[in-house]
């Protein structure tokens, strides 16, 4: 220390210089496909969200991935495989999260990277259960949770059911549907292996493990939970991620009955509303985000007097109602092509409100697992940079990406 330097500036110095060796906190989210969705259902709304992120948020390293898509076929999934569904999804990211921690933990070691599940749809279903399994696989109340999720996004996901008027017009519409319901209707078992299986696609692991977890990792106080997640402890798992797709669907009134058909026989409305209540409850007491994203087409007189949704809407007096976040469209011609085109901004005007608002709510999320509340001030700049980052061009981004 110089003779001009004060103790207090000396320390001040020193704080300084271990904030920036801190190691760069990991960011995985994860995208979870529904219906007949693939590894493009989400288009380039993944790299958008991570470039803005990356823009907003200081020392962190985000990584946007989309969960393999496979195709099965079979009849009607019942409880079983509906559980082998989330307890593959669980296996699979458990194993992802491991190889990225233990190749960029640099001293984080378990629990350093934090995790968000973003489903679309049916996806969303399954985003819910497998947060849900993890959560009541900890060894006891006060066990941190593995993997860190520090929130849980969904994308006209029907938490509580497809809005009747969806097979009304479906219905009505018949031959205009037709195309748009091929692309839409399948199990939510396309995500996944033949039976659900959890380990291996044609005999190959999707990911493997790139080093044991060790003690000095941090891995001992994590481990438990980590690998808990299995059959029985996910056969609680609510009935609803699954969907049956029948070989001879020919049009959008086929699509609408067999909707109909699933909601009736599978949807349990208790089950329904309990996995709310539950989502709701991991908020409050485990600090883990949850939004839900609907799309909501305007009035269209005379044919449509009152807004549209895909999905059912709780009550507006309802302590879930907060977590239900419009997602205006105003190109969709109907409830069915603002779903399947959520990620689409030829084909939804809302497209770039809506990754701002999915990157606001991941921010928060993340500078609330810092201990960080920001100012007003600061949110507020936050918002300037994330609105010019989301419309900045990619440099992988095309033609796919672009404003109407």
């Amino acid at each position: 220390m110089s003779s001009g330097d004060s103790p207090s500036e000396d320390k001040s110095a020193d704080s300084l210089a271990v904030i920036k060796q801190l190691p760069t906190d990991l960011l995985l989210i994860v995208f979870i496909h529904g219906f007949k969705g693939t590894d493009t259902t989400f288009k380039n709304f993944p790299s958008r969200l991570e470039h803005v992120l990356t823009e907003v948020i200081e020392n962190l390293k985000v990584e946007c991935i989309v969960f393999p898509a496979y195709e099965t076929k079979g009849q009607l999934m019942k409880t079983p495989l509906q559980n082998a569904a989330v307890e593959h999804f669980a296996d699979w990211l458990t194993t992802l999260t491991v190889q990225r921690e233990v190749a960029d933990g640099q001293g984080g070691g378990a629990g350093k990277t934090r995790v968000v599940l973003c489903g679309h749809s049916m996806g969303g279903l399954l985003a819910a259960d497998a947060l849900l399994a993890f959560v009541n696989s900890r060894p006891d109340k006060n066990a941190p949770l593995w993997p860190n999720i520090i929130a849980c996004i969904a994308f006209d996901t029907p938490y509580l059911g497809l809005h009747p008027t969806v097979f009304k017009n479906s219905a009505t519409k018949a031959v205009e549907y037709a195309g748009a319901a091929r692309t839409v209707v399948s199990d939510v078992f396309s995500l996944f292996g033949k039976k659900g299986a959890s380990s291996t696609v044609s005999g190959q692991p999707p990911l493997a493990i790139a080093a044991a977890p060790t003690e000095e990792s941090g891995w001992a106080k994590w481990a438990p939970a980590a690998y808990a997640v299995g059959g029985a402890l996910v056969a609680g798992a609510a009935a609803g991620t699954a969907y049956y797709r029948r070989d001879d669907i020919g049009s959008g009134y086929s699509w609408a009955t067999d909707h109909m058909n699933y909601v009736r026989n599978l949807w349990d409305e208790e089950a329904l509303r309990k996995r709310m209540r539950d989502l709701v409850d991991v908020q409050v007491h485990l600090g883990v985000t949850f939004h839900s994203f609907y799309t909501l087409l305007p009035p269209a007189p005379p044919s449509f007097s009152s807004p549209r949704t895909f999905v059912i809407l709780p009550q507006r007096t309802s302590p879930i109602a907060a977590h239900f976040l419009p997602a205006r469209n105003h190109q969709a011609a109907d409830e069915v092509q603002a779903h399947t085109n959520m990620f689409n901004p030829r084909f939804n005007d809302g497209y770039y409100q809506l990754g701002l608002d999915t990157a606001k709510i991941i921010r928060e999320a993340v500078m609330s697992a810092r201990g960080i509340i920001e100012s007003d001030d600061t949110e507020a700049q936050k918002d300037v940079e994330a609105a010019a980052a989301m419309e900045e061009t990619l440099p992988d981004q095309g033609e796919s990406d672009a404003k109407p």
